[in-house]
């Protein structure tokens, strides 16, 4: 019972921004008759500090006076008044009257359609609000999402010739108001709905938003209440991502229940069932999807925290594929509610798919490729692999190819049919490093000094807790050409790449002074040159004086 109370008391408290909406509404409907087509400039609510009186005829002394008085005028077409809440200041005198009613009649259109704007919260201040961030002379008005981009829509204080100060909308808004209004524009459900739907509006929002918004937010708050019953554990606010195709469903369902009473004639009637169908099991299969994706973010978050390997490759592949059946499946649907015989469709589709895949026998094969590279999984995403002649680490398992990114951050894609048939060197499943040196000691070492080498080089392996040794991580290996070999043969226990060089280094420092303190050195190659002169015996050569470098040198002259 508390965990139920508290469930009600947080779906009242997400609806508190909007009675506080529709009550500064009825307040500013109190001196007027609710038909009217305009409304008044509300009176000011009690305050601790009353506002200063306004001096501009125009009301754009405050951002919330400013902001109303457009609206009331665009609302009533006055688009010549409506300007003159803008920043026209850079426009031509004679373009001002055309851009500045084009300009007022888009932002009263964005204004009304977003429907969480409050001009109730705007600041009375004829100083605007002082606590926000922005600078003293502008005033948020609401945001947008553009291009992926929140951008603000400002109002700001300037200057007039007369030495008065007053609230417009900012040039820099002006700008943005175009791109606005082709996001909100018409809804193109409208132009299939009932008149009745979106003629009739209540706070100036067609009544087919009120009641696609009404049951969509109804629909999720009975999602939540059944998924609190079926996987308590469960964060609600994965259903927020149902909220979009929810709203989409809705208005096609309210449409269809509409059609009854109005009935149309026939032919009429079947085109818009038709096209209902269509829309209904796009926004089905749109709504699966989401269900889909909010499935795999939760498989993956548990997988992620087992560590596994499967998250990054084998989900993003199976959700794909899910996807494509799902949408497949509402075609299929789509054609049989059509009327059309899906059986022989399918029959077709599979004699036709025959013959696409002998047609298709790479992408086929590319598609095979990657299931055998997903479930064999010699490589994930995130591996440093190597195949062929190329190395880099793995991005992105597709279903048509792998992409590597290498060493040099280029980006390779590679068919998966060619990827599963090479041969893949996973540098990531190492479980140790191998160690491995030949140290080439000078011909001159004594036998001594070799074994002082192989027992101080050995002891400190040994000490070494982050090297396994063998049996003997030292050996001498033989006698070579110019040099005595020793042969250095141990695994380092890590898997990061920087902490092996760190230890190598260190090794190899340790060799080198072991090599000094044993009275010895490296063998650098070395080559004796025995030069012949054609000079008479009665004759010295005029060479015998020289060294050995020149005399080689004059003897290839």
């Amino acid at each position: 019972m508390h965990d139920g109370l508290m469930r009600a008391s947080l779906f009242l408290m997400r609806y508190t921004s909007f009675v506080s909406r529709t009550a500064c509404v009825l307040m500013f409907l109190a001196d007027a008759p609710f038909a009217a087509p305009q409304i008044g400039v509300p009176a000011a609510a009690p305050q601790t500090t009353a506002p200063a009186a306004s001096q501009d005829p125009l009301k754009r002394d405050t951002p919330q006076s400013s902001v109303f008085s457009f609206l009331e005028a665009a609302h009533a077409k006055n688009y010549t008044r409506a300007r003159r809440y803008l920043d026209l200041r850079n426009v031509s005198r004679s373009d001002r009257a055309g851009k500045g009613a084009e300009l007022s009649g888009q932002l009263a259109q964005v204004l009304d359609r977003d429907v969480d704007f409050d001009i109730g919260s705007l600041s009375r201040s004829p100083e605007g609000d002082e606590q926000d961030s922005l600078p003293a002379d502008l005033e948020l008005v609401d945001t947008f999402m553009v291009d992926g981009k929140s951008e603000p829509l400002e109002l700001e204080r300037v200057t007039l010739k007369s030495g008065g100060k007053v609230w417009l909308f900012s040039e820099k808004s002006l700008a943005l108001i175009p791109k606005l209004a082709v996001l909100t524009s018409t809804s193109p459900i409208e132009k299939h709905l009932p008149p009745v739907l979106v003629n009739w509006t209540l706070i100036q929002t067609p009544l087919w938003r009120w009641i696609s918004r009404w049951l969509s937010r109804l629909a999720v708050y009975l999602l939540d209440q059944l998924l609190a019953r079926v996987a308590p554990k469960m964060d609600g606010s994965v259903l927020k991502s149902l909220i979009a195709p929810l709203q989409f469903l809705f208005p096609v369902i309210v449409f269809r229940a509409a059609i009854e009473p109005i009935g149309p004639s026939p032919l009429l009637r079947l085109d818009l069932d038709r096209a209902l169908v269509v829309l209904l099991f796009l926004g089905i299969a749109w709504l699966c999807a989401r269900i889909v994706d909010v499935f795999t973010g939760r498989l993956r978050e548990h997988l992620i925290a087992r560590h596994s390997a499967i998250s990054y490759s084998v989900l993003p592949l199976g959700s794909r594929v899910v996807k494509l059946t799902i949408l497949l499946l509402a075609l299929m649907a789509v054609l049989n509610d059509w009327g059309y015989n899906t059986s022989t469709i399918l029959a077709g589709l599979g004699v036709g798919g025959l013959a696409i895949a002998l047609a298709a026998q790479k992408t086929v094969e590319n598609l095979f490729g990657g299931v055998a590279v997903i479930s064999d999984r010699p490589v994930s995403i995130g591996d440093y692999c190597k195949f062929g002649d190329k190395a880099g680490t793995v991005e992105d398992i597709g279903i048509r190819s792998t992409r590597v990114r290498t060493i040099d951050r280029t980006l390779v894609s590679v068919p998966n049919g060619m990827f599963s048939s090479m041969t893949i060197e996973n540098f990531a499943r190492r479980d140790k490093m191998l160690f491995h040196i030949t140290l080439n000691l000078r011909r001159d070492t004594q036998p001594d000094q070799v074994r002082s080498l192989l027992q101080s080089i050995g002891e400190n392996l040994t000490r070494d807790p982050r090297i396994e040794e063998g049996a003997t991580p030292i050996r001498f290996i033989g006698v070579g050409a110019y040099s005595l070999d020793l042969e250095i043969f141990v695994y380092i226990r890590t898997k990061d790449g920087d902490e092996f060089l760190k230890t190598q280094q260190e090794l190899l420092l340790t060799v080198l002074d072991e090599i000094a303190a044993a009275g010895t050195a490296l063998a650098i190659p070395t080559q004796a040159s025995v030069v012949y002169s054609t000079a008479p015996a009665d004759q010295p050569s005029p060479d015998a004086a020289m060294p050995v470098q020149a005399a080689v040198r004059n003897n290839r002259n």
